[in-house]
């Protein structure tokens, strides 16, 4: 049985995707804060953008736009 903390591989990759996004954000003028406060509002759209493919980048352009 997992331990309840363990997160399944696509979880995983989610966040650390979203970690990259943040990044981005922050470059385009974002403030760390911010960029997490978005992404967490917005976390349903990016985990679309997320399986539509899109790369961090591309997320984040989408979002500063």
């Amino acid at each position: 049985m997992a331990k309840k903390n363990e997160l399944d591989p696509e979880t995983e990759a989610l966040i650390a995707w979203c970690t990259e996004v943040e990044g981005f954000l922050v470059a385009g003028g974002a403030t760390v804060n911010q960029a997490q406060d978005h992404i967490e509002e917005q976390i349903e759209w990016f985990t679309d953008l997320f399986f539509d493919g899109l790369t961090p980048e591309e997320a984040a352009k989408e979002a500063l736009a």
